[in-house]
């Protein structure tokens, strides 16, 4: 039975759409929440999930239209003829230059490599948030043996025959695991709450081969590595405690924008949108708000930024 979200009430609260728009060759499956004529933001979200996973920072956004499409190859959303991060970033430029030019992007974990490389092509957007961002190779972080552990759990998942190759893919015990493993809170119900999410949406994609080349692209490439191509400001929301990257690589991350803040969220590591949507809404809310003040001199600070 699923477990209640501790934000189904706020969710509830805004107007919700749902459509399908062909980007290209891939069927994109679009969440829309709040009014259709508020100041628009697309939410890109990370490897294996859908557009779930970020409701709970939509629902702290009332007043924004937030424009989450399931990632190709994930949720409802068709697959890429190949998923590399080029072919992602593509898809991206697209998706936004068709269904919400000019709109502010946002992208969590393998989505911020998304969006990273879609700016660094160009994307048409005039600030970027990044949540939770993937500043080191994963091979060669701060979690290697994690990363290596998981390397070569998708490299049997692609050796097997197709039917064992899925059944390992979204093998309950593995799914929780990763669940298990990522959370950090105590709140035992926000807790089950996380783990149902994961059990209910981290094995929804388009084939084994699309999943196993999203995997193969998430740990090829960073947002680093174009961080210093990418002219828009730029938000990052990194987590004390998050085990994929860092803390002390998100600062060196920072230094690589031409124009980057780093706000620093406490005791939550790599699921910031589940743990601390309202902190994390907070700091966009002030982000934006800067843009808006620019021309009067005001300047709105967010909570931990350096």
């Amino acid at each position: 039975m699923p477990v209640t979200s501790p934000y189904r009430a706020l969710l509830a609260a805004l107007p919700q759409r749902e459509r399908v728009v062909w980007v290209g060759r891939v069927r994109t499956a679009v969440f829309e929440y709040g009014p259709e004529d508020a100041p628009p933001i697309v939410f890109v979200h990370g490897f294996r999930g859908d557009h779930h996973g970020l409701e709970p920072i939509a629902a702290h956004l009332p007043g924004f239209r937030v424009i989450a499409p399931d990632l190709p190859g994930f949720g409802d959303s068709g697959a890429l003829d190949e998923a590399t991060i080029e072919a992602y970033a593509d898809w991206l430029r697209a998706f936004v230059a068709s269904t919400a030019p000019g709109a502010v992007v946002l992208g969590h974990s393998f989505g911020s490599i998304v969006v990273a490389h879609a700016a660094a092509r160009g994307l048409d957007a005039p600030r970027i948030v990044l949540i939770n961002p993937i500043a080191s190779p994963a091979l060669a972080g701060g979690n290697r043996v994690g990363s290596l552990l998981a390397l070569g759990y998708y490299r049997a998942a692609a050796a097997l025959p197709e039917p064992a190759g899925l059944a390992l893919l979204g093998a309950p015990p593995i799914v929780r695991g990763m669940s298990v493993f990522m959370a950090k809170t105590r709140d035992r119900d926000l807790k089950r709450w996380i783990h149902d999410q994961h059990d209910r949406y981290f094995s929804r994609y388009a084939s084994r081969q699309s999943v196993l080349e999203a995997f193969d692209a998430s740990i090829r490439h960073t947002v680093g590595e174009v961080a210093g191509r990418i002219d828009q400001p730029v938000q990052l929301i990194a987590a004390d405690r998050d085990d994929i990257t860092p803390i002390a690589h998100q600062h060196r991350l920072r230094q690589l924008f031409p124009q980057a803040h780093l706000a620093v969220l406490h005791g939550v590591g790599h699921l910031v949108h589940y743990e601390q949507p309202r902190e994390a809404a907070a700091i966009i809310r002030r982000f934006l708000g800067e843009a808006d003040g620019a021309a009067t001199g005001r300047h709105a600070g967010a909570p931990g930024e350096r």
